[in-house]
This record gives C-alpha cells, structure tokens and sequence, in this order.
C-alpha cells in the first residue's frame, strides 16, 4: 500500500503562490500552481518594476526559507533603503537612510524570477482561468472535494485548494462573501529609465532610494529601480472609483494624462517647478518607451478591515485574497509571504503514512488550520489598521507635515533609548 499523498492546489502565482509552492516541493510535498497569466518571458521579467521592501519576520525570512538567500542579496541594490520627504512647494522636510532595521529593496519582477527559477517545471498551469469553484462531500470517502473549473482546460478535484489568487479571489467565494472596496485613492505610475544619465537634476531630486512629495491630499512618490530607473507614482484622492473614465483618460496615453495632472489645481498644477518636471518627464519617458499603450491608471481597493470567515474543510486563503490592502505601510507582499510560511508549516506537519486517507488527513489538517487563519487575520487585521492609517496621513492636506512629524517622533524616541541617533 502506498503512502498517502494528498492533493493540493494552489489558485495563483503570485509571490505568495509560488513561494509556498517551493516550500512544499523541497519537501516532498506535490502541488499543482494554476495561473490566470501567460508565462512571463525573461524580456518582460527583466523590464523596471515597483520595488518592494522586504521585511526580516517575513519576507526575508521566506527568501531564506525558500533557499534563496545569496541569489536574493545579488538581486537587491537598485534602490537603496535611504528616504526623503518634501511637501508640495519642494523643501525637504525629512530624510533618513532606512531607519532601525534593514528592509532591502527588490523589484517585484526580480522576485518573481527569483522563486520562477526554484519552480520545478511543469507545476505551474499557466493560462488556466476559474470558470467556477464546487465544494462537495464524497459519500464515498467522507472526504471534502474541492473541484476547480477551467473552461477549455476542464477541471481537477483536490483534497485541498489554497487561494492565493489576490483581490479578485474565486476561491475567496468559498469562505466569504467580502468584495473589495474602493479606497478613495487611485495610482498613475510611469518609469524614466537610465536617468542618471539623461536627468541628473531628477536622479538627484528622487535620491537614491524612496522619494515622498506630499500635500493637499495627493503624492509623488518615486523608487530608484532597475535600469537605472525612476519608478513615479502620481497618487490622487477622489470619490470617483472611475476616474479616469469619467477624465477621458483611458483610451489616451501617459503623455495625455500629463496634461490632466498638471493642468488642474486640485491636482499638480500649484506644486513646485521641479516636481512638476518629474512628472512631465516621467510621463513623456513612459509614452516614447511603450508607444500607444494606455496609460498604467489603477483604482486602489482594500478588503475590509478585519475581514474574517468562517473556517471551511480544504481551502483556505492567503495574501490579497484574504487580506487586501493599500501600498501605504509596504505590508501587502510582506504578509503574503509570511502567509506561505506559516501555511507550509502547517501542511508539512500533517499526517502521512500507509493508513491515513484523505478524510483522515483533512481531519487532523483543520484544527492546525483554525489556528493558522486565526493568527493570519490577526496580524492582517494589525497592519491593516497601521496601513489606513498611513493612508490618510500620506493624504491629507499637510501630508508631508504629518509624515515628517511621524519620522520625528519615531527617531527621537528610539535615540532616547539609545537605539539610532536620530538624522
């Protein structure tokens, strides 16, 4: 007879997705990763990308986990930890060089290349979209079925479905009714490549690492990224979920949207010369280097805050799809790293062995499994708070202020004990 293997899906290839895929792999456990994307090519995965600072109880302790600790430590070092904030009229009202704890910077495609090169082939499904989700008793084991269609590509029943499969979730609709909900805010993101070069006064305004320019409810904020690269986030406030629809941007270009910005005093026109040449130029730079493509507009949507389910037999949920938040606080990757490990702990520490079958294995998997959503929602819930909070700080009428006064208090505390002296 032979040793029970159940059988595990894992709804999404995100950094969570994947990362909890290798965990599983390295140690004998089989999954199949399914992927609403085509496969990224080396060209799309070596194009600049938001950064994202990993944690050390989280991210950077999946990288080591996962194995990647010295290809991690190759791949960081675009953007740099060091930080700057200005209000509107441009004066610098902060900088520090990463505060009390190293949180490296990788772009989100070089950490996706980094776990992709840890995947064995053939796990991931890419291409496969879920059409629909059944949860079913088999009469005749007594076990739970959780049965993933594909349309063209069919279906596949498991013992046990993690939705990893962010805001959207088809899985989450097992667990919970939740949908998303607007956060008032909305991104316009566009890239200047090798700047140094071709903008020095820019480079030298973004600094190496994170720039902040904050006030009157909107932002700039950029990130050094590869290439060479600025990585410009124009953040606006409105109650308009369709924005850009209702400002006829959507079948424009990055360089259209430049005008929108720049020419309304609700937005950018009043901010400072130099920042109002970041965004010219960051929006011309992304139109001449994707000619006709539309403009990288995105409404910003949050689950709520505190968001539960009731604990259901063979799915679970982990990163965006069971807590969505907005970028504010950094936490959004970071927690769903975290995720993967804990959740790959707990499926490693189920039973195995000639007599135990997929009721067994379900059985002795759901207590540990209450007990693993229960602290991920707590923690998710935690740093949810912090991250609306962020949100209103970076959005507000004297955001750079609040921000600035924020980063005061912190490092005058942690100097009191002796921690960090102050910058």
């Amino acid at each position: 007879m032979s040793t029970f293997q159940p059988r595990i899906a894992i709804v999404g290839g995100g950094p969570s997705g994947l990362a909890l895929g290798q965990l599983l792999h390295q140690r004998g456990i089989n999954t199949t990763i399914y992927e609403l994307r085509p496969k990224p090519t080396q060209e799309e995965l070596a194009k600049p990308s938001g950064m994202l600072d990993l944690h050390e109880e989280s991210g950077l302790t999946a990288m080591r986990e996962c194995g990647l600790w010295d290809k991690f430590q190759a791949a960081v070092g675009d953007c740099s930890e060091s930080m700057c904030v200005l209000n509107p009229g441009g004066a610098v009202l902060h900088t520090d060089e990463g505060g009390l704890e190293s949180r490296p910077e990788i772009a989100r495609n070089a950490l996706t290349n980094l776990l992709l090169e840890n995947v064995p082939p053939g796990m991931i499904k890419w291409n496969h979209k879920i059409t629909a989700v059944q949860s079913e008793r088999n009469p005749t084991t007594g076990a739970t079925e959780i049965t993933l269609a594909f349309g063209v590509h069919g279906a596949a029943a498991y013992d046990f479905v993690v939705g990893a499969d962010g805001a959207w979730s088809q899985i989450r609709k097992l667990l919970s009714d939740a949908q998303p909900i607007y956060s008032g805010a909305q991104y316009v993101t566009a890239t200047i490549r090798h700047v140094s070069t071709r903008y020095p006064h820019l480079a030298a305004l973004s600094g190496t690492g994170t720039m902040s320019a904050l006030g009157h409810g909107n932002a700039l904020m950029t990130h050094r990224g590869p290439h060479d690269s600025i990585r410009l986030y124009a953040a606006l406030s409105t109650p308009d979920e369709h924005w850009a629809a209702t400002a006829g941007l959507q079948d424009k270009t990055a360089a259209d949207v430049k005008a929108t910005l720049l020419g309304s005093a609700l937005l950018f026109a009043n901010w400072a010369p130099a920042l109002r040449d970041l965004l010219a130029t960051a929006c011309d730079d992304e139109t001449r280097a994707n000619p006709g493509a539309a403009p990288d507009i995105k409404p910003y949507y949050m689950l709520p805050v505190g968001h539960r389910w009731d604990h259901r037999t063979g799915a679970t949920l982990i990163g965006d799809a069971a807590h969505l938040m907005t970028p504010w606080a950094g936490e959004g990757v970071n927690l769903a790293l975290w995720d993967a490990l804990d959740l790959a702990r707990v499926l490693l520490g189920g039973p195995v062995g000639t007599d135990t079958d997929a009721a067994l294995w379900q059985g002795a998997l759901d207590p540990r499994l209450r007990e693993f959503e229960k602290d991920m929602l707590s923690r998710a819930q935690q740093k949810a708070s912090e991250t609306d909070e962020n949100r209103k700080m970076f959005l507000s009428e004297d955001g750079a202020e609040r921000m600035a006064g924020f980063f005061k208090a912190f490092y005058d505390m942690a100097s009191a004990e002796g921690v960090v002296q102050a910058h």
